[in-house]
């Protein structure tokens, strides 16, 4: 289903969106999401961060994409892009790369420093994210290092983040500065 762009509004996410966001990444996704590294690090953390969005067509969630506080090496100031979960009937129109800048703009503008997601360099190298040498951020399980990614929100970010990386679980959804 192609959408004309001005239908599709998009907004901060709420609690409340919760379910119609699990039940689109159960629909994309499947079971097996679950047992992905990722869902590892997000584990404790809240639902919805300050960063996470959705875009709408009147009540029918199209897309939305969840950005978790994490700490890398005991350093805050970073979040862990995912997933980021596109209706099918809405797939290749955008909205997934707007959701991505929209969020990315966000963190940028509340200070955070890097966005770190395991990801396909093809899709997202398109969006600014670049590579992380390898060694250098480790995630708690399988990850395939071709496969780590971070967009720099300010300028050399990425040289600054070394260590493992950890879901910050604050109510107020601030993470540790260092």
């Amino acid at each position: 289903m192609t959408a004309e762009p001005s239908a599709i509004a998009t907004r901060p996410a709420i609690e409340a969106d919760m379910p119609a966001i699990a039940e689109l990444g159960a629909r994309v996704f499947g079971p097996g999401r679950f047992a992905r590294t990722a869902y590892r690090v997000r584990e404790g953390t809240p639902d919805v961060s300050a960063f996470c969005r959705v875009a709408m067509m009147g009540d029918r969630l199209v897309a939305a994409i969840r950005m978790t506080e994490i700490a890398i090496g005991e350093q805050g100031g970073a979040l862990l892009l995912g997933p980021l979960a596109v209706d099918p009937d809405f797939a290749n129109q955008g909205h997934g790369r707007r959701l991505i800048a929209e969020s990315a703009a966000a963190a940028r503008e509340a200070g955070r420093q890097l966005v770190l997601l395991v990801g396909d360099m093809p899709y997202y190298g398109r969006l600014g994210f670049i590579a992380v040498p390898k060694g250098q951020i480790e995630m708690p399980g399988p990850v395939d290092p071709a496969r780590l990614l971070a967009l720099e929100l300010q300028e050399g970010a990425l040289e600054r983040f070394r260590g493992s990386v950890v879901g910050i679980a604050q109510p107020n959804g601030e993470a540790p500065r260092s």
